[in-house]
């Protein structure tokens, strides 16, 4: 009997540091962006529930002509359960995102979502069983202590609006655990196109118990965030796949400065130094724990392809 094949190693990811930060500063001037329109329209009168609608059906429609290059193929999965649980995870953390900015400034909203991938780690062991050791444990208490920093319990008072920002990184920490497992099988168009297709109806619900026809002069601001949500989502994508996800995270925290100025343009609005320091904890304790995840998964992989001859 022949001898196995030995296993052949993995083809090395791509490492571009330049287009990966390029792609990445863009993707976050873009969201920022979107949280700025966000800002405008709820404020101008129209029902967040009502935007997080017109979002998802604009996002969906942008990306409806990747169907004619995949056909039916792009509907295809057989993990329709678990795409219901990312769409209503994210629905409730979009809800939750417009919601708050209708009450508090871009800036705000944006340095608490930094806590997001704090509750993808607690998320990952509850509902993945994934073994989550003491460092990681670690680090997303520290991230706990910033948002502490940002919100200031006792110092100065809780809004409705802090409550809503935080409960969106929740969902959006959540959501991002089904997203990790969707993308094990699903490319990230159809992961995205799918979502949509599922949040659809479940955003139409709630805009209609508020709906309400916008001002015309606010339609082309509300038409504008389909291709700044989707477009954002896609140069995320690219930067993640120019780089491995801890080179590519640091550069998430551009989002900030982004939104802040974004919002002093349009709002004149103004965050403290505490939201700055607040979300400085919080961003250095989720890049930890990217960090800590990419080696273990480097670990993984290379013990599962056992050593590799070095080439001459």
């Amino acid at each position: 009997m022949d001898d196995p094949e030995p296993k052949q190693p993995r083809k090395s990811k791509r490492h571009d540091p330049l287009a990966c930060a390029l792609w990445m500063i863009l993707s976050c001037a873009l969201l920022a962006g979107l949280a700025t329109v966000g800002r405008y329209v709820v404020t101008a009168g129209v029902p967040p529930f009502q935007v997080v609608f017109l979002r998802v059906v604009l996002a969906f429609l942008t990306l409806l002509p990747l169907t004619a290059i995949h056909g039916f193929a792009f509907f295809r999965t057989n993990k329709w359960q678990l795409y219901g649980l990312r769409a209503a995870t994210g629905t409730i953390a979009m809800l939750c995102w417009f919601s708050a900015l209708a009450l508090i400034t871009v800036g705000d909203v944006t340095a608490i979502s930094f806590l997001a991938p704090l509750f993808t780690t607690i998320g990952a062991a509850l509902f993945l069983g994934e073994i989550v050791r003491i460092r990681r444990w670690a680090a997303t208490f520290v991230g706990l202590l910033g948002a502490l920093v940002i919100l200031r319990p006792g110092v100065v008072e809780l809004s409705l609006g802090s409550w809503l920002a935080v409960a969106s990184a929740i969902a959006m920490g959540i959501s991002s655990v089904f997203i990790k497992r969707l993308a094990d099988g699903d490319k990230p168009d159809k992961v995205v196109f799918i979502s949509l297709l599922y949040q659809a109806p479940l955003t139409l619900l709630p805009a209609l118990y508020v709906w309400q026809w916008p001002e015309p002069g606010l339609w082309p601001y509300l038409l504008a965030m389909g291709p700044l949500a989707t477009f954002g989502h896609v140069t995320l994508t690219r930067a993640f796949a120019a780089a491995d996800a801890s080179f590519t995270m640091t550069f998430d925290f551009a989002r900030l400065p982004f939104a802040v100025a974004f919002g002093y343009a349009v709002f004149g609005e103004i965050i403290d130094l505490w939201t700055w320091v607040g979300a400085t904890i919080i961003f250095a304790a989720s890049l930890f724990i990217v960090h800590r995840e990419a080696q273990l998964k480097k670990h993984t992989a290379s013990a599962s392809i056992g050593p590799v001859s070095p080439r001459i």
